[in-house]
């Protein structure tokens, strides 16, 4: 059972402050832990749901949804690293990740273009068997602070439909001879995760669900209406069977590969195809914790 319902856009963000702990302000939080999680509630009259970008059209409202709140079980998977992977759960972590970007890096995004992307690249290439093409199309921002372009974004959620994904392969990838060769064989989406800074993440982490527990009735499509396309994410429903977890105290040489969709998951259903994932408020995050400040690169995998 619910234990909030909220009539919130679905693209509202918190930056809540409230703590419970007495700890130091350097203090991580870690371990096992239980949070309250937000997710999907369909529209009251049963309509296919749909979220506007930016303002919608005379007489439209944003959205058409609703969302609801529930506590949730979280497991830490700091330790356990490389008992996940892209294949079974949808996300994968990385340790000692060397990179040249810095702090300052991330306050340009021609900088972000010019010297990270080409590491992002090169880290899917290496640790994503068999790709031979990456086309990275879009990197967000977030900064847990008021006034910010984009926070963290406390909503249960799936980057990418499957007819999303292919629409992405058709509209990055400008030859069409090209596109339809390539939309024949394997494709995914894989967003990169990472915080900007080094020190570790002490304020709204990123929870997110094994693929391999979440059951495809608990995902909803939802149209993503921008002023020019329409495209697609999902929503997720609460279904007790998920296996949620968060990775403690992130550091800036941590990547945290979340898989948006597969192709060869829709066709084959040998392999995961998609994560479930949000920010989440921790309540042991103790008073004058750093902000978090985070950066996601998405990403085209072929092969």
């Amino acid at each position: 059972m619910s234990t909030t319902t909220t009539t919130a856009p679905p693209s509202t963000t918190t930056t809540t402050t409230t703590t419970t702990t007495g700890a130091a302000s350097s203090y991580i939080p870690r371990g096992p832990t239980t949070a309250e999680l937000t997710f999907y509630a369909p529209p009251p009259d049963n309509s296919a749901p749909f979220n506007y970008v930016e303002s919608p059209p005379a007489g439209q409202p944003k959205y058409n949804y609703s969302e609801h709140t529930q506590p949730v079980a979280l497991t830490d998977i700091r330790g356990a690293e490389e008992a996940f992977t892209l294949d079974k759960d949808s996300f994968q972590a990385l340790q000692n990740i060397p990179s040249s970007t810095t702090y300052t890096t991330f306050d340009s995004d021609a900088a972000v273009r010019e010297t990270y992307y080409p590491e992002v690249e090169a880290l899917l290439l290496q640790h994503i068997p068999g790709a031979h093409k990456i086309v990275l199309f879009d990197h967000t921002i977030r900064r847990q602070k008021e006034g910010a372009a984009r926070q963290p974004v406390n909503r249960a959620h799936v980057d990418q439909t499957a007819a999303a994904a292919l629409a992405r392969v058709k509209l990055h990838i400008t030859d069409p001879a090209e596109a339809d060769a390539l939309s024949q064989g394997r494709y995914r989406i894989v967003n990169v995760w990472r915080p900007l800074g080094g020190d570790p993440v002490q304020s709204s982490p990123l929870a997110f669900a094994s693929a391999a527990s979440v059951d495809g009735a608990d995902l909803v499509a939802i149209q993503h209406r921008y002023p020019n396309r329409t495209g697609e994410t999902m929503g997720v429903q609460f279904n007790p069977a998920q296996k949620w977890h968060y990775w403690s105290g992130m550091t800036g040489d941590e990547r945290l590969l979340l898989k948006c969709s597969d192709s060869r998951g829709l066709r084959e259903g040998d392999v995961a195809q998609w994560v479930p994932h949000t920010a989440f408020w921790d309540v042991r995050t103790p008073e004058g914790a750093r902000p978090r400040e985070s950066i996601e690169v998405r990403a085209l995998v072929f092969g």
